[in-house]
């Protein structure tokens, strides 16, 4: 890079752009605690309870909820910042792309969604994203939640891609079509995987780490795998055409291998829908979010001195 550019070697990265990463014996840290704070401070919820999901999943409405907030810039400016908080916590994910949805015209039972997911981030400020020594072999995890959002009846992709064991990219996000049926749901979620990997497949080739091994994505729909498999399927799924050709001929040129994984091992559930506490903290730990490591911690720090209960 020093033929290329000009460029100072100023020694371990510590911090940058709100990012902190610390290093230990066997690999790297990666957390927005400072980022966090800062944001819990400008929604005034410093002193706040924290809550053990971002998301309820029996959520309860009242009249109010539906009255418009008051401080619509205020909602607009939490929930950008939330967005830049989801680059360590993928956890997030889901909950803010609920929340971008509502930008234009935020009610109060949008800013009181919003509030949950400060609560839960009051409680696992130390959380941030582990990488550790593994293999470069891509695979992925794929879901889709069917006509999840009661409003337009649009269904939620998601997908989180590792390298080997370390994640390094996520997604959580509504179809932009209604889906007829939950195939065609799952198997949107599907094309949308493949592309991300293909792309990520080239990047890494680029970087002289080519795939030694054909590209893994775990599908818990047994009927999207079956239409990827078998043609007799495309007669009736004309409306996916385009996907259906664009993973089959992966799968047919031996590109892509795609396996089935039991709903309860799909870890990209976590981007598609509300979980139980349970639930959330199994794909969590799952996902390698974790605290500070122990031998990364230092003394604890208090900073709800100037608190305001919200």
């Amino acid at each position: 890079m020093h033929l290329a550019f000009s460029m100072k070697e100023l020694g371990d990265l510590s911090y940058f752009l709100g990012i902190s990463v610390q290093s230990h014996h066997n690999g790297f840290f990666l957390h927005q605690h400072k980022y966090a704070s800062d944001l819990l401070l400008k929604a005034g919820m410093i002193g706040c309870k924290p809550c053990s999901t971002p998301v309820s999943s029996k959520p309860s409405f009242t009249a109010s909820d539906s009255l418009p907030y008051p401080n619509p810039s205020l909602y607009r400016s939490i929930v950008g910042g939330l967005q830049y908080l989801t680059i360590t916590r993928p956890e997030l994910s889901y909950a803010v792309n609920q929340a971008c949805q509502f930008m234009h015209s935020p009610t109060v039972g949008n800013f009181s969604a919003v509030k949950r997911i400060m609560r839960y981030i009051k409680g696992s400020l130390s959380h941030g994203l582990l990488f550790t020594p593994s293999s470069f072999q891509l695979h992925a995890y794929t879901d889709s939640n069917w006509a999840g959002d009661h409003i337009d009846r649009r269904s939620t992709s998601g997908y989180c891609i590792f390298l080997g064991d370390n994640l390094i990219s996520w997604s959580s996000k509504k179809q932009p079509t209604v889906s007829r049926s939950s195939t065609e749901a799952e198997y949107r979620s599907l094309a949308n995987t493949t592309a991300e990997l293909t792309w990520l497949q080239m990047l890494l080739q680029d970087f002289s780490v080519p795939q030694s091994s054909i590209l893994v994505v775990w599908c818990d729909s047994q009927s999207a795998l079956a239409l990827a498999a078998n043609p007799v399927f495309h007669t009736r799924s004309k409306h996916i055409e385009v996907d259906c050709h664009f993973v089959r001929d992966k799968v047919q040129a031996h590109q892509l291998l795609l396996r089935h994984v039991p709903t309860a091992s799909q870890l990209a559930d976590i981007f598609t829908k509300p979980l139980s506490t349970s639930r959330f903290s199994f794909l969590t730990s799952k996902l390698r979010v974790a605290s500070t490591p122990l031998s990364l911690r230092g003394p604890a720090k208090d900073i709800s001195s100037a608190s305001v209960d919200v």
